[in-house]
């Protein structure tokens, strides 16, 4: 039933029908009433986005056994630079700007992509259940962006790692419960502001970039400031963030396109044959 109309629709309706008011979640879907609760849920975007950061994972293994012949409890130091972190040096010596999007699906070993693996998992279903898909890759993207593009100037420091991402998608919830002031708004307010809080308390910890953090964050809430929920299906609004979510889908194409021409270039600088 719509809060606002009292009509009869869909729990799948974004938008009421009657009414067009847009509609969140129903409350028992946000009510955790067991310890089944701490379980996230998945669905089938975060699993293709959890997939392809353990794959690129899995690569820097092999690649870090073949060129170094490391076990995989140990990441050899140059295994971050030949795939694609944020190196300030390549970045801005050699405008390698691509670096920017590539890090943010690297991780420094298998406690890194765990925690960013959990947090994705449950972000992602939540973001995309309130966004919409087009939205969530938009984010994720831009996010990762803004992330790396803090960490490269507040930092100076090399950073990779998902989490950029992760606080794109607090943020962007964050931003819905600015713009809304109702029950639902409310309650994602309060449970994302813990998230916020939990997530800047662990970014203090030694190798862990504070500014990556907080850009990311800064990315994600400024597509929920501008972007908002959806709207009604099809409409140009609706159509302009399905072209958007295209473009970052192709932007980060092209960025591991350069990512993989870098790493055969590298490689052969350092005299060591290709993985």
């Amino acid at each position: 039933m719509c809060p606002d109309c009292r009509a009869f629709i869909s729990i799948n309706d974004r938008v009421c029908p009657y009414c067009g008011v847009q509609l969140g979640p129903r409350a028992i879907d946000l009510r955790a009433a067991s310890l089944l609760s701490f379980m996230p849920r998945a669905n089938l975007t975060s699993a293709i986005l959890i997939t392809i950061n353990l794959l690129l994972f899995l690569i820097e293994l092999i690649v870090n056994y073949n060129l170094f012949h490391a076990p995989p409890t140990s990441l050899n130091p140059s295994i971050p630079v030949l795939m694609g972190d944020s190196n300030p040096q390549l970045i801005l010596q050699f405008h390698q700007w691509w670096r920017l999007i590539t890090a943010g699906f690297l991780h420094a070993g298998f406690l890194h992509i765990a925690f960013n693996m959990w947090a994705l998992f449950d972000l992602v279903g939540e973001v995309e259940q309130f966004y919409g898909t087009s939205r969530l890759i938009f984010t994720y993207v831009f996010s990762t962006f803004t992330g790396f593009l803090f960490a490269l100037y507040f930092s100076g420091a090399s950073a990779l790692g998902a989490s950029a991402a992760c606080f794109g998608l607090i943020g962007i919830m964050l931003a819905m419960g600015v713009r809304r002031n109702d029950p639902i708004s409310h309650a994602v307010r309060s449970f994302y502001t813990r998230w916020l809080v939990y997530g800047i308390a662990l970014s203090f910890l030694p190798g862990i970039s504070l500014a990556a953090h907080l850009g990311g964050f800064a990315g994600g809430f400024l597509v929920g400031l501008l972007g908002g929920l959806p709207g009604l299906p099809n409409s140009p609004r609706e159509i302009l963030w399905k072209c958007l979510a295209a473009i970052a889908t192709i932007v980060t194409i092209h960025a591991f396109l350069q990512d993989f021409a870098s790493y055969r270039a590298l490689v052969q600088q350092i005299s060591l044959p290709s993985a």
